[in-house]
């Protein structure tokens, strides 16, 4: 009996460390979910699209690429591309994972493996708990989804000026995100700079511009990103300097020197 309460409260604990998450992903999720009705989509297909993907920069693109009518290989590549560090977070996680979690837990775990719930598996003393991931699951993407339905929604009976204001609204969210990171770092403000630039010459140049969205996408980031880490190596024996920038897996080591003396229920 106090077995499976410590079960049930580890549980718990997840949820109640997902509520910011979730909260922040309804924010999100919301002008996603505008974004969307404009383009065309219903609330159910707008909906239907955050619930079987779970991810922001993904699906962003992803729909981009829908209303601009490229082909399915365009929106697959475009999504391995964005999407490659769930890949590399999930092999860190299952690392945390006691032996004898089985395929079918960690098949579950990997449907909500994001930014912000790796960062919570991260800060949890190793061995991870699945109960606690499923926790913050159980919180985090319901906030995804229902902040897409209610985009959506209201993006399908809103007048076009308020619609225009909303569009404002979503640069201001991105700009929100790339700005506090970039004044700290600035080998990632010149990145950021840089593929502003790129994605300009993109927009202009006549044989660029006549390339398709996904695979603009795609060109961008790849080229940008392996510029960026042929001239600014990150090397695993570094320190944290003016630039912010961490070696390979110091996050996780501080989150869990920081989290041995914590209670977790």
């Amino acid at each position: 009996m106090a077995r499976q309460e410590q079960k049930n409260s580890i549980f718990f604990q997840g949820a109640k460390d997902g509520v910011p998450v979730a909260l922040g992903y309804f924010a999100v999720s919301f002008a996603f979910g505008v974004m969307a009705a404009e383009g065309g989509l219903s609330v159910l297909q707008a909906v239907l699209l955050s619930l079987l993907n779970v991810t922001s920069a993904g699906q962003f693109a992803g729909l981009n690429v829908i209303l601009a009518g490229g082909a399915l290989a365009e929106i697959a590549l475009t999504q391995i591309v964005i999407n490659l560090r769930y890949a590399l977070m999930s092999l860190t996680i299952s690392q945390r994972l006691p032996e004898k979690t089985g395929v079918p837990l960690r098949l579950g775990m990997a449907y909500a493996v994001t930014d912000e719930i790796f960062a919570l598996d991260a800060a949890y003393p190793a061995p991870l708990e699945t109960r606690y991931h499923f926790g913050a699951m159980c919180t985090a993407v319901p906030g995804w989804v229902l902040g897409t339905a209610l985009g959506a929604f209201a993006g399908s009976i809103l007048p076009d000026n308020v619609l225009s204001a909303l569009s404002v609204a979503l640069y201001g969210m991105f700009l929100a995100i790339i700005i506090p990171p970039a004044r700290e770092s600035r080998v990632l403000a010149g990145v950021i700079l840089l593929a502003m630039f790129v994605s300009t010459l993109f927009s202009v140049l006549p044989v660029l511009k006549d390339i398709t969205t996904g695979f603009s996408v795609v060109l961008i980031t790849v080229s940008v990103s392996a510029l960026a880490a042929l001239l600014f190596p990150v090397k695993e024996d570094a320190s944290p300097g003016e630039d912010g920038l961490r070696a390979p897996g110091e996050d996780l080591r501080a989150a869990e020197d920081g989290g041995k003396g914590a209670s977790h229920g």
